[in-house]
């Protein structure tokens, strides 16, 4: 197993992308930190591991209050003594086009997408350069968001962010053997994707059909497709990547 004894922290981790990242990270061995603003979320997924034999932990945190980020990291290093691996997917996306939007508005989605990533790999670099060990993946979106061109300052500005973020953290931490990357998803079949796109007037067979038409493998993509690259830059398989942003997007 590409994980084994390995604990692994993904936030978010109670639906759709973070979700199917934790189960993948589980099948391979590792040891599970399943975050979520939802709380009932995040132990529905565990409640899953446990029948399964594996081991995990639930935490309800606010990836964008930094107390509530210690404290998450702090349980986990108590269940599990230490933390090997970061996954940075907990976000939010509110379209809303600019004359529109206000300061709350912005903050919302900034204070999750952004700088919930940066309490979470504040927290857990402290650990990672104890151990001289670490992975932290952030699963960012393309620039701009595809099938909703408008009404994503904010969510456009926190992408381009974490890519800054990771390159940034990449050269300050590779000294200390942290890889840091991002993963840029775009036509994923997922909940928010869905929404955004029913927001204009498109539904699932609409996405299918806007796939097959700019997608070079005319399929939208899984979140199972996300949780296998995850899984790749956080197994010792990638040990020589790190500050890239890698696009799973089904074509170029």
């Amino acid at each position: 197993m590409r994980l084994s004894e390995k604990v692994a922290l993904v936030t978010g981790a109670g639906r759709g992308i973070g979700r199917a990242i934790a189960l993948r990270f589980s099948d391979e061995g590792a040891k599970v930190v399943a975050n979520d603003i939802n709380l009932a979320a995040a132990e529905s997924l565990v409640e899953r591991l446990k029948r399964m034999g594996r081991m995990a932990l639930a935490v309800g945190a606010d990836v964008s209050k930094r107390e509530q980020v210690e404290e998450m990291f702090a349980r986990a290093v108590r269940e599990f003594g230490k933390v090997d691996i970061l996954v940075n997917n907990a976000g939010m996306r509110r379209d809303i086009l600019i004359h529109k939007m206000s300061e709350d508005e912005w903050d919302a989605v900034i204070n999750i997408n952004l700088k919930g990533s940066f309490n979470c790999a504040q927290a857990a670099q402290r650990y990672m350069v104890k151990q001289n060990y670490g992975k932290i993946v952030s699963i960012s979106s393309t620039v701009p968001a595809t099938f909703v061109d408008r009404g994503l300052a904010h969510y456009s500005s926190a992408s381009a962010g974490l890519k800054g973020l990771t390159q940034a953290l990449a050269l300050e931490l590779g000294r200390y053997n942290i890889n840091v990357n991002c993963i840029v998803a775009d036509f994923i079949d997922t909940e928010m994707t869905r929404d955004s796109a029913r927001r204009v007037g498109m539904y699932l067979d609409d996405l299918k059909r806007a796939a097959a038409a700019q997608i070079a493998l005319r399929r939208l993509g899984t979140v199972e497709d996300v949780a296998n690259v995850a899984l790749f830059l956080a197994c010792d398989e990638s040990s020589f990547i790190s500050g890239q942003a890698i696009q799973v997007k089904g074509g170029p």
